[in-house]
Parts: C-alpha cells; sequence; structure tokens
C-alpha cells in the first residue's frame, strides 16, 4: 500500500473507532518510519510540535509493553500503563513504519472501562488484517 494510500485509511479507521466508542479514541494518531534518527512521515492531532519533542518520553511505556515481542505488518501492541500524552498503542504497518495511536487526555484503562470499547476495536483489528495482506511501502 502507499502512503497516501495508508494514512486515508488510517483517518477512515478512527472516524470509525471514534462512532463505534460514541466519543474519541485516539485523538492523535503518527506514522513514524524506523532509523537513526525515526523520522514523523505523518501526524494528525492536536500538538505536532510537542509530539516531536517528546517522542523519546512519550513512548518509553509502549516499548516497554512491546519490548520481548518481534512485530510484523499488522501485530499491535496497546501500552497499559501510559497516561497523559504517552502513546496508547502501535501497529506496524510495514517494514520499516508504524503506526503509533494516544489519548492525550484517557489513559488506556479509562478507554477499556467504557464496555464500547470492544466494538471500537473491530476497526483496529481490520486495518491490522488490511496492513498484514498489503503493508505499507514508502517508495
Amino acid at each position: 500500500m502507499n502512503p497516501a494510500d495508508t494514512f486515508s485509511l488510517i483517518e477512515s479507521m478512527m472516524k470509525r473507532m471514534n462512532v463505534l466508542y460514541g466519543a474519541t479514541v485516539f485523538d492523535e494518531w503518527a506514522v513514524v518510519r524506523t532509523g537513526r534518527p525515526a523520522t514523523l512521515a505523518h501526524y494528525a492531532g492536536p500538538r505536532a510540535e510537542e509530539f516531536r519533542r517528546n517522542f523519546a518520553r512519550d513512548i518509553v511505556p509502549l516499548e516497554r509493553e512491546a519490548a520481548d515481542r518481534s512485530h510484523e505488518a499488522g501485530d499491535f501492541d496497546f501500552a497499559r500503563a501510559a497516561t497523559g500524552t504517552q502513546i496508547d498503542a502501535v501497529l506496524k504497518l510495514g517494514s520499516d513504519s508504524f503506526l503509533l495511536c494516544n489519548n492525550t487526555q484517557s489513559s488506556m484503562d479509562q478507554l477499556r472501562a467504557n464496555p464500547l470499547w470492544l466494538k471500537a476495536q473491530v476497526p483496529f483489528v481490520e486495518l491490522s488484517e488490511r496492513v498484514r495482506a498489503k503493508p505499507l511501502i514508502f517508495g
């Protein structure tokens, strides 16, 4: 999948999640390319500059959660311990890219406490399956 199609698919998934949840699930998301340094390929949300500045700090709970697993396109993890601006979820989009999702106002524990969370996960899993079948390729 190319970047434009991937970003559009993610945007659509976010909207569907919000409808099913009855509120905003993730108020920011970013596509990050791995490397030294990692690069921000796309950002949607309320705090682009703060996201860039605090990335190394905000990714720590998610790194701890996912550290013991290797990820293939379509694999995802949630950071149960993330709070505030710490990143809540990751989905591997391709060999060198990840989707990072965050709710800057609520923790994952708070989001999961809502019984509608189970329904809201369906679009996220559908995105995972689509990415697994056709990963993101930057060309």
